[in-house]
């Protein structure tokens, strides 16, 4: 629950920190002053991007803040928190996703939920919290039929999956849910004319949540039985980065049509430390940074990026030599095909001239292998508690500030190896040898990549 992109406080200067310290206790404030404490389990990182973007495009002028109580995860100091809108359509959308999660474990029979009495419990906690969602959303204008909609709808396709089916097909009700909450923080800013770029980005946020969720999950799955789209539908590693690697170059490229007052903080998040996500889902540790400035709908040098055409293929240069990153991206001399799927922002179907890449062959020393360099899996993981025993160890955590103070800690139902959000930490080296920052301002006001 608490989301993929985790941003490292070596990335961020103070203010910038502060701000998102700001989102994060907004959001978890907002869902205990309209639903309870207990709905405050479903604060996540990803959700308070919704704040963010909010916030981003209003300005700091209209921004609105209060100052909260102390807290144990703050070291029980107080703080200037976001409040408003912004803050309640996040947490309107992280309840209605949170009670999504729950009915798909409920449906693939994981852990304790394969018991009827300790499922239908959690189908009854998984309703209330569709209709608190409603409520909230409902106070802010949004209409939050379109997410409940996308999640029956993902049940259905995942029953007919098999393999073959593209992988988009799978994370569509995702994207299409993204989507919208994205899109609706335009209206909520006053700003219509970005909800259709913002619509894009949050589609590909969708689409990357979901792959990286399959991919971290695979080995959890499978041990259990449960099931999981990349094992169903048969796609690869290298297929799926693919597709989350053409995420990211998307995400960017329409991050460039919308209109922010402030743009600093929704840039770090959406761009810098999305890509950060991707490379520790896969297990990679080179910089991903290369290789991103291909020419796309949204740069200005293509046609509508909302029609029919994508513009036109980049250039991409010669083969690499040895120990350098291929130009056109990793995937240049890849197949002509992904999974049956075509490349949107390549003009022709995945392959040479795809912008998705960026990972170049600083991924081949990172997987070794005969896959090409593509990275692997992950190693097995430990067993994911249930939804009750989880709920049992985030609160032990709150309660000792591991979520915020820890370096490192165990998710409480993953149990995937977590950082604390405000721990210190010198884990950024990859600037020193990469252009992360090519073509963007982020670091005039940040120390994003200390660049």
């Amino acid at each position: 629950m608490f989301g993929i992109v985790r941003p490292c406080t070596h990335r961020l200067s103070q203010g910038l920190k502060a701000e998102w310290m700001a989102h994060l206790c907004g959001l978890c404030l907002a869902l205990r002053g309209d639903h309870g404490q207990f709905a405050r389990v479903v604060t996540n990182y990803d959700g308070l991007i919704i704040s963010v973007l909010t916030d981003a495009q209003s300005g700091p002028a209209q921004a609105r803040r209060r100052t909260a109580g102390p807290c144990p995860l703050r070291g029980m100091r107080t703080a200037s928190v976001a409040k408003g809108e912004g803050a309640r359509l996040a947490a309107s959308v992280s309840l209605v996703l949170a009670s999504a999660k729950i009915r798909d474990h409920v449906a693939d029979g994981n852990g304790a939920l394969r018991r009827r009495p300790v499922a239908a419990a959690a189908r009854k906690v998984a309703a209330g919290w569709d209709r608190a969602g409603a409520r909230t959303g409902a106070t802010v204008g949004f209409d939050t039929a379109v997410l409940v909609d996308a999640v029956d709808r993902q049940l259905v396709i995942e029953e007919l999956a098999g393999p073959g089916t593209p992988l988009t097909v799978i994370t569509e009700p995702t994207e299409t849910a993204t989507a919208a909450a994205f899109a609706h923080t335009a209206v909520l800013a006053g700003r219509p004319g970005n909800a259709a770029p913002l619509a894009e980005a949050g589609r590909l946020f969708g689409r990357l949540a979901h792959l990286l969720d399959a991919v971290e999950d695979r080995a959890a799955d499978a041990a259990e039985g449960a099931w999981n789209p990349l094992a169903a539908t048969g796609a690869t590693a290298a297929q799926a980065r693919r597709l989350c690697d053409d995420a990211l170059h998307g995400i960017r490229l329409a991050l460039r049509e919308v209109e922010f007052a402030d743009s600093t903080l929704v840039h770090v998040l959406l761009v810098h430390e999305l890509r950060r996500s991707v490379d520790r889902a896969f297990g990679t540790a080179a910089c991903s940074h290369q290789g991103h400035g291909a020419p796309g709908p949204y740069d200005g040098q293509g046609g509508n990026p909302y029609g029919n055409g994508y513009g036109q293929p980049s250039p991409y240069g010669q083969p690499p030599q040895p120990g350098q990153a291929p130009a056109g991206g990793p995937y240049a001399q890849g197949g002509q095909h992904l999974n049956g799927l075509q490349n949107p922002y390549s003009g022709g179907p995945m392959g040479p001239g795809g912008p998705g890449g960026g990972h170049g062959g600083g991924h081949g020393g990172g997987s070794g292998g005969d896959n090409g360099g593509m990275p692997q899996f992950p190693h097995q993981p430990k067993k994911p508690r249930n939804f009750f025993a989880g709920c049992a160890v985030a609160l032990g955590l709150c309660c000792t500030c591991q979520l915020c103070c820890a370096e490192e800690y165990e998710g409480p139902w993953s149990r995937k190896k977590r950082e604390g959000c405000c721990r210190d930490c010198d884990c950024c080296d990859c600037c020193d040898s990469c252009s992360c920052c090519d073509g963007c301002d982020c670091c005039d006001g940040c120390s994003c990549c200390d660049c």
